[in-house]
C-alpha cells in the first residue's frame, strides 16, 4: 500500500457546474421535455456526493466501494470522486511521551527510564491500511524500541571507555530515532526526533549506586590530588638544588618528599613542626 493523489477539481468550479445542470433542466421543464430535464437533475445531483473540504496539514482519504482511491493532501474546498467514502487524517507534527519504563541496562541494573518522540504521518495509505491504529502502534513500538536501545548499554560507563546512557545522550537519543524510523516505516510515520526525559536508577538500587559514583568520585578526585603533589614535589627539590638553596643528601631527600606529599596529599590542614636545632 502507497499514498498516491487522486483525482480532483475545484469545488467552486463543481458548484458552478451543478448550477449549470440544474439550470438547463429547469429550462428543458417549462420546456416541457421532462425525461431530459430529469436526467439533467439527476447529473446535478450526482457531483454534490463528491464536495469535500481539506483543512491545512490534513490529508483526506478517498475509498470507492472499498478500494483505496488516492489522498488529496492540498488544503481548500474540492470535488472529487462522487459516491466515496472519505476518512480524515492528521498530518500535523505530534509528541508522544512515554511511561516511565523499568528496564535493565547492559550490566543487568534495574533502571527507569522515558523518552519524548516527536513524528509525524508522511504516509496516509500505510497509516491508514498497513496497520489497525497508528496512534497506538507509534506508542508501543517507541516504548519498544526505547526498551531495546536501553538494554544495550550501561547506565554509566565508570572507565569512560564505552557509550553509557547518563554520558552520551546525544548519541542515544540519535540511536533511538534511527531504530524508530525503523520500526515506524512500516505504518508511514517520520520520527522527526526523540529524546531521553528520564533516567534514574530504580529505587531498590539507588542508594548502593549513589555509594558507588561517591566512590569513584573519591578514587579519581584522589588521583588528580596525587598527581599534583608528585609534580610539586619534584619541582620543589629541583629548584632547591639548582639555586643551592641546600644540598641534601638522600636521606633528608627521602624525609622531605614524605613530609611534602603529607601536607598536599592529606585532606586535613597539614600542622607544620619546627626545628629549633639539635642539642648536639
Amino acid at each position: 500500500m502507497k499514498e498516491r493523489n487522486v483525482w480532483k477539481l475545484n469545488g467552486f468550479i463543481g458548484v458552478l457546474a451543478v448550477l449549470a445542470l440544474l439550470a438547463a433542466g429547469a429550462y428543458l421543464l417549462i420546456a416541457e421535455m421532462i425525461i431530459p430535464a430529469v436526467i439533467l437533475f439527476v447529473l446535478a445531483l450526482i457531483p454534490i456526493s463528491g464536495f469535500t473540504v481539506v483543512q491545512p496539514n490534513q490529508g483526506m482519504i478517498v475509498n470507492f466501494f472499498g478500494r483505496y482511491s488516492g489522498t488529496i493532501r492540498d488544503s481548500g474546498f474540492w470535488i472529487t470522486i462522487p459516491f466515496t467514502e472519505r476518512k480524515k487524517i492528521s498530518l500535523r507534527v505530534r509528541n508522544f511521551n512515554s511511561v516511565k519504563l523499568k528496564v535493565n541496562d547492559v550490566d543487568g541494573n534495574p533502571i527507569e527510564i522515558a523518552s519524548v518522540v516527536v513524528f509525524r504521518v508522511v504516509d496516509t495509505a500505510k497509516a491508514m491500511f498497513e496497520v489497525d491504529n497508528y496512534q497506538t502502534f507509534v506508542e508501543i513500538q517507541s516504548e519498544t524500541g526505547l526498551r531495546h536501545v536501553a538494554s544495550k548499554y550501561p547506565y554509566d560507563s565508570y572507565n569512560g571507555e564505552a557509550y553509557s546512557l547518563r554520558a552520551n545522550t546525544e548519541e542515544i537519543a540519535e540511536e533511538l530515532t534511527h531504530e524508530l524510523e525503523r520500526r515506524l516505516n512500516v505504518a508511514g510515520v517520520e520520527v522527526l526526533e526523540s529524546r531521553l526525559t528520564h533516567l534514574a536508577y530504580s529505587t531498590e538500587i539507588a542508594s548502593a549506586m549513589l555509594q558507588r559514583q561517591q566512590a569513584s568520585a573519591i578514587i579519581s578526585a584522589r588521583e588528580k590530588i596525587v598527581e599534583g603533589a608528585v609534580s610539586m614535589v619534584q619541582m620543589a627539590i629541583s629548584r632547591l638544588q639548582a639555586e643551592g638553596v641546600v644540598e641534601l643528601d638522600e636521606e633528608r631527600k627521602a624525609a622531605m618528599i614524605n613530609n611534602l606529599l603529607v601536607a598536599v596529599v592529606s585532606d586535613r590542614s597539614a600542622q607544620p613542626v619546627i626545628n629549633s636545632g639539635s642539642i648536639y
